[in-house]
């Protein structure tokens, strides 16, 4: 059956602002349903929150309303659009879900006549509602975990009674495992009951018997309105049950299934899937499997919209999810429809890998003083990165890789514990470093027995662990000049870095690199092509791999599935996983980046390690690499592509960190040079430079230890504020009032990051903070949008609310914001975008600091003025254009202001005082037409309240 052709006007529904449990996933689902939809020519009106998403750019929808996520906007947008058709809510996460029920409830879609398509209402009920989920799979035979819904402490007390420790609490219609919790004893139950009713908007939690041990897994369907099913992806989660999906360290295809088992859950899946309504789209189906040879299974969880792992599952497949799940929403046929990597075959079918992926999360606990740094069923962590690879150890190593955490992967780099019983500890209360514990606990000589009946993880992951462990210590019994051939390869083939390598022998990671060239152990990249080669795709979708090479007519070679043309062509280095000071801001930039490079006529090249997000999209840059934005892995890529040039100043600090390695092997950097990146980041440098175009600047001092430092604050008077160099997000910076303090906090920077050098300025207690955006081709400067805090000076620019234009900073002080950007800008030579950030007392305006890169409210600015910026800072940075070739044309009717969205109700012993390190995870636009808006007094009215000295 074709499409439903009486629809021609559909309303999505965004996820709003980014927070722990729902983040850029949804954004990329949204905009690939976005183009979806207007494939076929139906007019799109979105609403979404998020001013940093690239789905609410102008250019996806037609009608594109930044407005709050309520049921009022939604009646103000049919009112606006009369000849909306339908809605489809499955692309916002439980955001959207939670505003589709609220409407449905207030009779909002029945009086507008709206259609809901890819769910219906039933769906969403019976699957948030615990008690209505719990009956419907006793009714179709489904087993679940022994468990009964409370409304109140009594009925929930009366059910603790009859199950006994430990339970589970699962509060109903919440995200990211919110208020839910596992409760080992008797004592902790009356507090973490009164968290899930608490959490819960109907106030109902499901409690149930804990399952610990048993294993997880996920399945990722899609069905059509001819009851056609397909399981795109199984997901095996190798942290036993107890522990969100979302904090688990998962892998694809699923590894420890036998063959009977998973034709069993197939079947459950798609039995559950037709049991919860008949609409078409996507679904997402959890199970937890017992450990033993039995294999019995039970459902935990259905979710009728595409999930976070669906996210991971189209790039773990290549198969486009919520593009396939919205074509299904508006009525098609999955045979009628063809399979967007190869062209040529039908999306009727179930994507196979020969390949393993592997994500792991990426978590922030350092911006959370005091906060329980275990994990468990409640989401915590703020991103996630994943690896491919031929095997699962491949895939591990380049998934730890990727997350940069100072660490080279799995062991091999002198940063594990070794003390017994920290090890035990870690392993015991689940720790956010786990995949890197078990590792330590085999070299300290634990049993893979004890470690799997401490943490039940499944013995075949184990064993993996054991190998790398014996595969390095053989490694160990060599020299660089005597290592054989076969066992460097095998290490390469296992994911070893060059680094680990290098560190396990004792030499450099530069002389392990020459000794593989001379070898010829090189990297061959692969295509991702949902078909195991078994048709050729057409979609240039990359990992990397080492191969055992063949020989052919006398030739030896590996086989590179990845050609490289003689086209001119350009490397945007992405921004990596999420986390907190670096998010979807810098991924907007980047595909912004790809986007206005192909309008120049380059062919462009991503490389990136997040599966959440836009930029690693199959078909945004011409050619994707999914590899980490790690130095060995980008070296090999520019090798084999010899691009003209790398966009380092999109990326936020991921791609910046690489800039000096970039300018000593000669690559060029394509916009503003290294030096002037680096003159930016050195405090000391780039305050002799302020000192030479005459520009205030707060008094300070550098120090690299605490007695610098105390001697430092011998000249400046307290407050102080302490800044360690090259960081995002104001890493470590703290204001302190005290030598004492001043002293503990060095101390406890330099141990965090050693070998920084640090800058203590003179806190200017009760300045004003603004900030500007430009664009600069070394010669012109144009600045983008100027941006004064709600909040005083002190709070990280990130945490406060930003006004633009500025509500209270007189023309005497603009005009000085307007030079000092100016003189900055030509100064360091910058080529392409920069953000300065000011602090302004006594009508005198000091620099804080300058950033020639992207920053993170150059989407919110493009947003508000609706113009292009980071299109034009991009064509700049390639010479393609200058700053004077641009129509600047900006709009906007009153004021707009970032205002920033915090997790604090994961973390419920947390401080939730800000400063000057950042703490939000997202953030939402706001706009209001003059400042007598009511939210505006409300938001000035409280500005100092969080400040915390």
């Amino acid at each position: 059956m074709p499409k439903n052709n009486l629809i021609k006007s559909v309303l999505i529904i965004g996820s709003g602002p980014i927070v722990i449990g729902q983040a850029c996933e949804f954004d990329y689902s949204g905009t690939q349903s976005i183009r979806s939809l207007r494939e076929e020519g139906i007019e799109v009106v979105l609403i979404n929150s998020n001013p940093a998403t690239i789905m609410t750019d102008p250019q996806m929808a037609n009608h594109v309303y930044l407005l709050p996520l309520t049921t009022k906007s939604i009646v103000k947008i049919l009112k606006a659009h009369p000849n909306i058709d339908a809605v489809l809510p499955t692309m916002g996460g439980q955001t959207a879900l939670n505003l589709c029920i609220e409407a449905d409830d207030k009779g909002i879609w029945k009086d507008f006549n709206i259609n809901m398509i890819g769910v219906d209402i039933d769906a969403i009920k019976v699957t948030e509602d615990r008690e209505e989920f719990r009956k419907l799979m006793n009714k179709i035979g489904i087993a679940q975990a022994p468990s009964q819904t409370a409304t109140s402490f009594l009925k929930g007390k009366e059910i603790a009674q009859e199950y006994g420790f430990p339970l589970v609490i699962r509060p109903s219609f919440t995200l990211g495992g919110t208020g839910a919790s596992i409760v080992y004893k008797e004592e902790y139950f009356v507090e973490l009951l009164q968290r899930g009713l608490e959490a819960s908007p109907i106030h109902e939690v499901l409690i149930d018997k804990a399952l610990l041990g048993w294993k997880e897994f996920e399945l990722e369907l899609l069905r059509d309105k001819n009851d056609n099913v397909i399981i795109i992806c199984t997901v095996e989660n190798m942290d036993p049950m107890g522990i969100h999906t979302g904090d688990s360290i998962t892998v694809a295809p699923a590894m420890t299934l036998s063959d009977r088992t998973y034709q069993r859950m197939r079947d459950m899946a798609m039995h559950m899937m037709r049991s919860i309504g008949d609409f078409a789209g996507g679904c997402n189906v959890q199970f937890a499997v017992s450990p033993d040879e039995k294999e019995d299974i039970i459902a935990i969880e259905i979710n009728p919209r595409v999930s976070r792992s669906s996210a991971l599952a189209s790039k773990a497949t290549g198969y486009p999810i919520a593009k396939i799940a919205t074509k299904l929403a508006l009525g098609y046929h999955l045979n009628e429809l063809k399979n967007q990597i190869t062209k040529t075959t039908s999306a009727y079918f179930e994507p196979t890998l020969d390949y393993v992926i592997v994500k792991i999360p990426r978590w922030n606990f350092d911006k959370f003083e005091g906060s329980d740094r275990t994990i468990g069923l409640q989401m915590k962590s703020v991103g996630e990165v994943m690896g491919i690879g031929r095997s699962f150890q491949e895939a591990l190593h380049k998934a730890t890789q990727s997350l940069e955490i100072k660490r080279n992967g799995i062991g091999a780099d002198g940063k594990g514990y070794t003390r017994y019983d920290v090890i035990i500890d870690k392993l015991t209360n689940p720790s956010w470093d786990r995949v890197f514990v078990i590792f330590d606990a085999i070299q300290a000589g634990m049993s893979l027995e004890k470690i799997n009946d401490i943490t039940k993880i499944d013995m075949w992951f184990l064993k993996q662990y054991k190998e790398l462990h014996v595969l390095e210590q053989e490694i160990a019994t060599y020299k660089l000049d005597t290592l054989p051939r076969e066992i460097l390869l095998t290490a390469k083939q296992k994911g070893y870095g060059d680094r680990q390598i290098a560190h396990t022998l004792g030499c450099l990671e530069s002389e392990v690199y020459k000794k593989r060239e001379l070898l010829n152990i090189k990297r061959v990249y692969k295509l991702v092509d949902t078909c195991a080669a078994e048709f050729s795709a057409e979609t240039p979708y990359y990992y990397s791999t080492f191969e055992n090479n063949m020989t052919l007519n006398g030739k030896t070679f590996a086989h590179n599935e990845s050609v490289s043309s003689d086209k001119k062509k350009v490397i945007i280095l992405g921004s990596g996983p999420n986390r907190i000071g670096q998010g979807i801001e810098f991924d907007y930039c980047c595909v912004h980046g790809v986007l206005a490079a192909k309008e120049c006529g380059y062919e462009t090249i991503m490389i990136n390690c997040n599966p959440e997000t836009v930029s690693t999209d199959f078909d945004i840059a011409d050619k994707l690499y999914f590899e980490p934005v790690f130095w060995e892995h980008i070296y090999d890529i520019i090798q084999h592509e010899k691009p003209e040039g790398v966009i380092v100043q999109l990326g936020g600090q991921t791609a910046l960190k690489l800039a000096e390695k970039l300018e000593k092997y000669g690559i060029k950097i394509l916009g503003t040079s290294f030096d002037a990146l680096d003159l930016a980041e050195d405090r000391g440098r780039f305050s002799e430079l302020l000192e030479e175009l005459k520009i205030p600047y707060p008094e300070f001092g550098t120090a690299t230890n605490a007695q610098e430092a105390m001697k430092v604050a011998d000249d400046l008077d307290f407050p102080i504020l302490v800044r360690p160099s090259y960081v995002l997000g104001g890493q470590g910076m703290k204001i302190v009032i005290n030598k004492q303090e001043l002293e503990e906090h060095v101390v406890d920077i330099l141990r965090k990051i050693p070998n920084n050098v640090l800058l203590l300025d003179h806190y200017l207690d009760g300045a004003i903070e603004a900030e500007a955006d430009a664009i600069c081709d070394g010669e012109n400067v144009y600045i983008i949008g100027i941006m004064e805090h709600i909040e005083p000076c002190g709070v990280h620019s990130g945490d406060s609310n930003a006004t633009l234009p500025p509500f209270n900073l007189g023309e005497f002080v603009m005009q000085q914001i307007k030079d000092h950007t100016k003189k900055i800008a030509i100064a360091l030579k910058t080529v392409g975008l920069m953000n300065i950030q000011f602090a302004i007392k006594n009508d005198i305006v000091y620099i804080i600091e300058a950033n020639p890169r992207a920053s993170r409210t150059v989407p919110f600015i493009s947003k508000a003025y609706k113009e292009p910026y980071v299109n034009y800072a991009t064509k700049v940075m390639l010479g393609h254009n200058k700053v004077t070739d641009f129509n600047f044309k900006p709009h906007l009717e009153g004021y707009a202001i970032k205002q920033p969205v915090f997790s604090f109700d994961k973390f419920p012993n947390v401080d939730k005082k800000l400063g000057p390190e950042m703490k939000s995870t997202g953030e939402s636009i706001l706009f209001i037409d003059d400042l007598k808006d009511d939210a505006f007094y409300d938001l000035y009215a409280r500005r100092k309240m969080y400040l915390n000295k």
